[in-house]
């Protein structure tokens, strides 16, 4: 009946007429000239060929003083060339106090404390994707893929060029984009979107060429135009990336050296579409995990750090439904043991065999998205304890994981899309598909957005089960004053986690969102928002609160730049926990609470810098309540080298949780413990220039749980003290990581890395409330050390025939 409503919801709102005009801004335009000279990359632009291109100028604030003129002392001036390889940028950037001009220097991809220029190219003029290309004035780079749907991506990279010369009268940028870099349709004449950028760090001032008005969320629809591009032709887009590695393992005396080649390939398949293909993948120098403690019912979601899963990803992540951590994850079958046997070796991973995926949008505004990947046979290692053979146990098969988008977009801000993800296993092992339909519409005049999406999912295994997620949500996006609303529906069957993540089921909830914010400075502030938030989600089954929250919050920026934030939350309502107990239909009553946070950052543009969080919430229950603290204090010695270290502690007392079910009676255990965290974090980098660095990551992190008294969880949600339970059910958890790295970006795209990495864990029943023999303990006889040296080199087909 649920579902039936909520379709019949969004047939209603799908009524809502979209056909609102706004004021029609004139945009800016510009005229490229085409050069047959050759053109250097040195910060000079004292070529012939600049000094006759048309100027872009008259530059628009967009924050904070959002729509007034540039300030003459800033005046920014920039002109495009182009020829048959490539499209040229220079800009000159002037400033009235240009020692103050900063330029912290980055890995690529990281700002910084540095003024920024950046440009946003649309080959399409479609208003719905921008190529984005940033030069620091420490001549740093970054580049992302920016989609009006899902915002910046910068895990995209491109190859390109630039330069950047400080000066008595501000700074010069020179910047050269190869056309393989960019996307845009096979004609005679090419007309593109393009905005220019420009950040004063020291102020914290933005500004664009074309005037982006932030009542409207639409960033990409505000660009101006480029004219004058002719009789270009797409480059042949194949990029060949071998590398080859090394890497020297040590643990209790033993070593182990473990070369490695392969081969990345790119190659574009027209002028919209490109195929990446990975063959024998090296993930080994891939960030650590942050890996906690975790006492709760669902398992911790890790960040997905491997390349070729999080650059250009952005169609893949379509309606949450790709969670990649399952690719070549830990093996998820548990081997059938004999009475006499026990697993003597299990893999903590599954091997990729090989990995392919195609994406690309034509001038249509079609996006197509196909990644495929295939994990080989894991096997674990079962000993007889009678005679000591050795048997092995298939613990995750052969298995094909595939993911497919198709996403249509429409009047520059709307899309509908179609997703599907499968996973197939070799044999009689389970097998799985999910679909999902999507829309995402907006009115012309960018004031309103209706968003929504149903999704099946099919699990074929010794029982088929099939299930339907669904959301609705409408809500005005421009203007002081906004507000949002929408539900979800959740069936009981509904699972998606063979290749997505997702926890809960069996519910139905509603939210709302009003807030207001200044959208031009005061006296006081740069920035200023308020939003008021409400949540309350239902069992489908008994119709019971599973969780309610009702929270106000306050974010501001003040004229000096740092920032401040608070707010209230409460949860007055009592909640049925369905999951805690770990058994089907059973519930855990969690009490009413109330809480608060505070949290500051310091302007970042100074030497030192403080990021300070205080939360406190206390449930309405004696003794029990919850601190939570985060402090971060940042120093930057130079623009080369710079520290941060964060210490966040937290205490929860008198927490309640599940620790253990008896079978023999059917008793569901659950403890009152106190649980303490100690997460210590230190990062550092040192940059010799822009293409060479150095970067320093440690963490240790400590908590412990101390069980106080144990009880049955009744029928009723409700706790009987259990007076004979005495198993050992503490937990004291420690777990340690340091990365020294060294990276070279010695030619482009092309990378050297050395990496010396050492790490250990320790669990144990025993609680030591000592942190200084915690730390020791987690460096007794089981510290991992790696070291590592990596090549990569980049091979741009147009260029390699000329060598042959």
């Amino acid at each position: 009946m649920k579902s039936k409503i909520i379709i019949f919801l969004i047939l209603i709102c799908s009524c809502y007429s979209y056909g609102q005009e706004t004021t029609s801004i004139p945009k800016k335009q510009l005229k490229a000239a085409y050069v047959s000279s050759s053109i250097s990359i040195d910060g000079e632009l004292n070529e012939e060929d600049w000094k006759t291109a048309l100027v872009a100028k008259d530059f628009i604030s967009f924050e904070p003083k959002n729509g007034t003129a540039i300030p003459q002392e800033l005046k920014s001036e920039v002109k495009v060339i182009y020829d048959n390889n490539a499209i040229y940028i220079g800009a000159i950037l002037y400033d009235s106090e240009p020692t103050k001009i900063l330029k912290e220097i980055t890995e690529r991809d990281n700002f910084g404390t540095s003024d920024i220029f950046g440009v946003f190219i649309n080959g399409y003029n479609d208003g719905q994707q921008d190529f984005q290309f940033y030069v620091s004035a420490a001549n740093g780079q970054a580049d992302c893929n920016f989609t009006s749907q899902d915002g910046e991506d910068y895990s995209w990279n491109a190859i390109w060029d630039s330069k950047v010369k400080i000066t008595d009268y501000g700074w010069v940028v020179e910047i050269k984009i190869p056309y393989a870099a960019l996307r845009f349709p096979s004609t005679d004449i090419q007309t593109w979107g393009i905005n220019f950028f420009r950040e004063v760090r020291r102020s914290r001032q933005k500004y664009t060429w074309n005037h982006i008005d932030n009542e409207i969320g639409a960033f990409s629809q505000q660009a101006g135009v480029l004219n004058g591009i002719q009789k270009i032709t797409p480059p042949t887009r194949l990029f060949l990336i071998p590398y080859a590695s090394t890497y020297v393992s040590s643990n209790n005396g033993k070593t182990l050296i473990t070369p490695k080649i392969g081969l990345d390939i790119k190659y574009g398949l027209n002028d919209a579409f490109t195929l990446d293909a990975i063959l024998i993948p090296d993930f080994g120098q891939v960030k650590y995990d942050n890996v906690v403690l975790n006492l709760g019912p669902f398992e911790q979601q890790f960040n997905e750090n491997r390349p070729f899963f999080t650059e250009g990803t952005d169609l893949f992540n379509k309606g949450s439904l790709l969670y990649s951590r399952r690719i070549g994850s830990l093996p998820n079958f548990e081997p059938e043991l004999a009475s006499n046997e026990i697993i003597e070796d299990s893999p903590t991973s599954t091997n990729l065999y090989n990995a392919v995926k195609i994406s690309g949008r034509n001038n249509d505004g079609l996006g197509i998205g196909f990644l495929n990947a295939i994990t080989v046979n894991t096997y674990a290692n079962v000993r007889n304890t009678d005679n000591n053979s050795i048997r092995d146990v298939l613990i995750s098969p052969l298995t094909n994981y595939n993911v497919t988008v198709f996403d249509q977009r429409f009047n520059q801000n709307s899309s509908v899309s179609f997703i599907n993800t499968n996973v197939t296993r070799d044999g009689d092992f389970r097998d799985a598909n999910v679909s999902g339909l999507l829309f995402d519409l907006n009115t012309k005049a960018n004031t309103y957005n209706l968003a929504g999406k149903i999704t099946m999912s099919s699990v074929y295994d010794l029982k088929n089960t099939s299930g339907i997620s669904s959301s609705i949500y409408l809500a005005e996006t421009a203007g002081k004053i906004r507000y949002s609303l929408g539900a979800d529906y959740v069936s009981k069957e509904f699972d998606n986690n063979d290749l997505g993540i997702n926890f809960l089921t069996n519910y139905y909830d509603v939210f709302s969102n009003a807030s207001y914010r200044i959208l031009n400075p005061t006296k006081i502030f740069n920035s200023f928002r308020i939003n008021l938030n409400s949540y309350l989600e239902f069992n489908n089954t008994s119709n019971y609160i599973q969780d309610n929250n009702f929270n106000v919050n306050i974010n501001s920026s003040t004229k000096k730049n740092h920032y401040f934030g608070f707010g209230f939350n409460a949860r007055p309502f009592k909640s049925y926990d369905y999951y805690e107990s770990r058994i089907n239909n059973r519930y855990f009553i969690i009490p009413e609470y109330y809480g608060s946070w505070f949290n500051i950052s310091t302007n970042y543009n100074n030497k030192f810098a403080l990021d300070l969080n205080v939360e406190y919430n206390k449930l309405n229950e004696p003794g029990r309540e919850n601190y939570n603290f985060y402090v971060s204090p940042r120093y930057r010695f130079s623009d080369k080298f710079s520290l941060i270290y964060a210490v966040s502690p937290s205490f929860q007392k008198n927490n309640i949780g599940w620790v253990d079910y008896l079978s023999s009676t059917e008793d569901i255990i659950l403890a009152r413990r106190d649980r303490n965290t100690v997460n210590n974090t230190l990062t550092g980098k040192y940059s010799v220039n822009s293409q060479m660095n150095f970067s320093l990551s440690v963490r240790h992190y400590w908590s412990f749980a101390e069980n106080n008294k144990f009880y049955n969880l009744q029928e009723n949600g409700l706790l009987l003290e259990n007076y004979t339970y005495n198993a050992n059910k503490n937990s004291n958890f420690n777990t340690w990581n340091l990365d020294l790295s060294y990276s070279w970006w010695f030619a482009p795209g092309s990378q050297a890395t050395v990496l010396y990495r050492n790490n250990a864990a320790d669990f144990n029943r025993v609680i030591d409330k000592s942190y200084g023999s915690n730390l020791n303990n987690v460096f007794a006889d089981n510290l991992n050390h790696t070291f590592s040296v990596s090549i990569r080199y980049f091979i741009d087909y147009n260029q390699a025939k000329n060598w042959l």
